[in-house]
């Protein structure tokens, strides 16, 4: 857990970080807008194959044999849904930060498009009848009734470092998703959404960047907290251990994934290895991220491993049943 920035002193420093940094927020804030493209949930959503459901519209009322999609795609469908559901959080979280000039403007715009993805999100969800509607709001009212708090003493610095980590897992879980979906229009939807994800790591993982040449030593203990205390926003939806396990034997979302495809990514970007100039703090933290990455490598082989063994174990009870 990061430690609280309860000493005035800390609180001073961190200020000062978040004035220095506004120019490179500005700066990166235009390059987003340059780059991003429109895009319209609607457009993405097959409404023809949408119809009513019961209740006052007179529909039909949902049954388990419509779900056409694999179950672990439903599954990181709901998951990824649920979690853009607590967007009114998060916003509140990173607003805390400032609301005006470039930093106000970026966390308007991220939040406009991270609505974007939960609309699309439950449209497809609901026009192709691929989950039960009741259960799913049912979800969604338990989720965001629960809220979301950033971690105690997590700075505006661990806050965009975490950013960073976590907007490139959930570009990946959105493209493993698509694609284990079996659906080309469900795949088409998250590579759109993927590709928005991916434009926000890079912001955040630019402020990191200009954070280690101003004040180093406290960038590396940002990262190296946040790194060793991962955990994905959707972390406190319910049963979010079992949906996890499932997500991460289908190789949707896993340790392999995290550590290669994720950390080591974003660190090597960062050389974060590689810089010079730490004090006695920043090598300590950078030392304990080292050690930390390298169990973390060490149990993704095990996992890998495990699921392998499962996998063939299902494979051949599967070929010895039709036998």
């Amino acid at each position: 857990m990061p430690p609280r920035l309860s000493d005035r002193s800390a609180e001073r420093a961190e200020s000062a970080l978040l004035y220095e940094l506004q120019p490179v927020v500005e700066a990166n804030l235009h390059r987003h807008l340059a780059v991003a493209k429109e895009w319209f949930p609607h457009e993405y959503v097959p409404w023809s194959r949408a119809r009513d459901f019961e209740g006052p519209m007179g529909g039909e009322a949902w049954t388990e044999e419509e779900a056409t999609l694999p179950e672990v795609a439903r599954t990181s469908l709901i998951v990824n849904l649920l979690t853009e559901d607590n967007l009114p959080g998060y916003h509140f979280a990173i607003a805390q930060f400032g609301k005006d000039g470039a930093w106000g403007t970026w966390v308007n715009r991220w939040t406009a498009e991270e609505a974007r993805h939960g609309i699309a999100l439950r449209d497809y969800l609901l026009a192709t009848r691929a989950v039960d509607p009741r259960a799913l709001e049912r979800a969604r009212m338990v989720h965001m009734s629960a809220g979301y708090d950033r971690p105690d003493g997590f700075s505006a610095l661990h806050a965009i470092t975490y950013a960073a980590f976590q907007e490139l897992a959930t570009r990946i879980s959105h493209r493993n998703t698509g694609r284990v979906s079996t659906d080309p229009v469900c795949d088409t939807l998250l590579a759109r959404i993927a590709a928005d994800e991916n434009l926000h790591m890079v912001f955040y993982r630019s402020l990191v960047d200009a954070a280690f040449e101003l004040a180093p030593d406290t960038t590396m203990r940002a990262v190296a907290d946040v790194v060793t205390g991962f955990e994905m926003p959707g972390s406190t939806i319910k049963d979010f251990g079992r949906k996890s396990a499932q997500i991460a034997l289908a190789g949707i979302y896993d340790l392999r994934l995290h550590h290669d495809s994720v950390l080591m990514p974003i660190l090597r970007t960062l050389r974060v290895f590689e810089r010079e100039g730490f004090g006695p703090e920043g090598e300590a933290a950078r030392e304990e991220l080292a050690a930390f990455t390298g169990r973390l490598d060490t149990k993704a082989t095990a996992f890998t491993d495990r699921r392998a063994a499962i996998r063939a174990a299902r494979a051949k009870q599967a070929a010895t049943a039709a036998g």
